[in-house]
Order: structure tokens, then sequence, then C-alpha cells
């Protein structure tokens, strides 16, 4: 492919994913940020970790995008007395045939969002890891697929700490990002009033799944400058050990840092927010603008961290002011590049 079918190409993703980012905004009130990284999360395959009060729209986007999309979504509420049948499925014995048959449970959505997941109990926590990381479940011994494309969309309440249990590191570190999702503005605050209590809108189905999975494609194709695939490892390595960039006074808050997960996360989303940009190539700021929410929840804080009221996000910025990113290169280098 020449390099201009290649900028056609990918000015036709970004323009079919400006579409419908513009009918979800016709619901969904601001949250510009949000709604941009469940569409990388979407692009590049990820699941994403989601942090707010109730009431600011989690739901209402996810299920919105969902119909954007014609894409199936199911919504799971997380509580202490779920099992792992109610979450996969089961096996049910029907006494007029004398034969058992398989129920899938609610996981078998293209958009799945797990609501309070922190207050299930580990069993469940285990099996919705099987689901996120492999795509399938087994249920009696047999292996059955999750519909593609499959995004988890999780979500924690950080007021209410009681009753809830803390997610399995490993789990974590599967979700690909952790977004803040933060109170609206005044100005957004009154058009959601006026949205809500007005007519009501019908939402336009504006591409199909079979669409998205070609967007997916495209995605993988977008070149990554290897300086920029070191650059993110640096970062990365940097949280394990900081005085290996001469933040020696950061260790004592650092238990953890993030694993090599975290590296291709962050080149995998930097390529979807390229995409998104209407670009077959990943700027430096493509990266930079997605590191926090790549790795604050990949790094586990000590006690000491934690009583003097240091943040993952406090440690990132700081690592990030000493690691620089590299130079921008130039469109014909990466047009070169990726026609070689």
């Amino acid at each position: 492919m020449s390099s201009t079918d290649m900028q056609a190409t990918h000015a036709e993703s970004a323009e079919l994913m400006e579409r419908i980012l513009y009918e979800v905004k016709r619901v969904v009130v601001g949250q510009d940020r949000f709604l941009e990284r469940v569409m990388v999360a979407l692009l590049a395959q990820g699941h994403l970790l989601v942090e707010g009060v109730p009431g600011l729209a989690k739901t209402l986007t996810v299920k919105t995008l969902a119909n954007a999309i014609q894409g199936s979504f199911k919504r799971i509420q997380f509580t202490p007395d779920l099992v792992p049948a109610d979450l996969v499925g089961t096996r049910i014995y029907n006494q007029k045939s004398g034969e058992f048959s398989t129920v899938v449970g609610p996981v078998f959505a293209n958009l799945l969002l797990a609501d309070e997941i922190n207050r299930a109990p580990a069993k469940v926590q285990s099996a919705l890891l099987e689901v996120m990381q492999e795509r399938q479940v087994t249920i009696a011994g047999e292996t059955h697929k999750v519909p593609d494309p499959f995004v988890v969309m999780a979500t924690q309440n950080p007021i209410e700490t009681e009753g809830t249990y803390p997610l399995p590191e490993a789990q974590v570190d599967r979700f690909m990002m952790k977004v803040i999702v933060d109170y609206p503005t005044d100005e957004e605050e009154f058009v959601i009033v006026q949205r809500v209590t007005g007519p009501r809108l019908d939402l336009v189905p504006i591409a199909t799944t079979d669409q998205l999975r070609v967007l997916q494609q495209a995605c993988r194709d977008v070149y990554v400058d290897p300086a920029l695939i070191q650059y993110a490892v640096k970062l990365v390595a940097a949280t394990r050990d900081p005085s290996r960039v001469g933040l020696g006074e950061l260790k004592k808050f650092i238990t953890y840092g993030a694993s090599p997960r975290g590296t291709i996360n962050l080149t995998e989303a930097a390529r979807a927010l390229a995409l998104m940009r209407g670009r077959h190539y990943v700027l430096s700021d493509d990266v930079t603008d997605l590191v926090h929410d790549v790795l604050r929840h990949r790094l586990v804080l000590s006690y000491e961290a934690l009583s003097d009221g240091i943040s993952a996000d406090a440690i990132i910025s700081k690592i990030m002011a000493k690691v620089s990113a590299p130079a921008k290169p130039l469109q014909s280098q990466a047009d070169e590049l990726k026609a070689a």
C-alpha cells in the first residue's frame, strides 16, 4: 500500500470514529477525556478500569457506545453474594429430555460493564480474570469463546469502602487503563439537566461490529518508531527502580512497579490514539497523554507513600519530568519505514 493510500485509509478510519463519538456526545454531555479513553480501549482491544462517584454517566456512556456500534451490551452489578456461574453461565439439567444444556452468562457481550467490581469475592474475580485475558470461559470442561470484539469496563466507587474486596494485582494488571472520572463543570451540568428533562433523543447506529474489527486491524497497522518504544520501556523501568533516572528518593514509596504488560499497553493505546487523531504513525504526544492512565493502577505503593499522601500519579509525573520524550519523527520517515 502506498503512502497516499495509507493516509486516505487512516483518514477514513478517523472520520468514522469521529462520527461515532459525535453520536455518543448527543446523549452524553462532557466527559470528553473519558469518552476518548473508552474509544482507545475499544480500538486497542484492552479493558478499562474506571473510578468515579455515582451519577457521572459511566453506565450511560458504555450503553450508548454499544448502541452506536450495534454491539451487545450487558451490565453486571457486583455484590458479595455473586458466584462465578452468575458471570460465565452454568449447566442446567432438563428433566424432559434427561440431558444437560449450557446456559451462558452475561459475559457473552461485546461491551461488558462490571459495576463496582471490588464488591465481589475472589472466586468471581478469578472467573472474570480468565475471560478478560483469554476471551473465553470454561463451563463444565467445555470452552466457549466470547463475542468479538470484547471489552470489559469495570467501575469502582472511591467513596464506599465497606464490604469491598481489594482487586488481585494479577487482575488489575489486565486492565489497559485506569481512568479517573470527575464531576462535570457548571456549564456541562446545566446541559445535562436540560437533556435529561427534555425530549428523549433517539440514537442513530453509526457503525457495525464488523467495521469496528476493521478499525482494530487498522490500529495494529499504525507505525510506532523504535525510539518511542524505548521511551515507554524507560518510563516503565523507572517505576521499578526510580534510582535509574536519578530519583532514588522515590524508591521507598514504591513496593512494586509496573510489569512489561504496562509497556505493551502503553504502546498499543498510543497506536489507537494516533489513529483517532487521523495519523498512521505515533507521536511522542500520543504516548505522554496516556502514561498516567496506563500506569497509575500498576504501581503498588508502600505504606510510607500512603501515610505521606504520595499518589501514584505524583510519582509518575516526577518520572516523566526526568525521562525525556524523543523528538517527533517526521511523517516522511514514518512513511518510508512503514512502506519498507
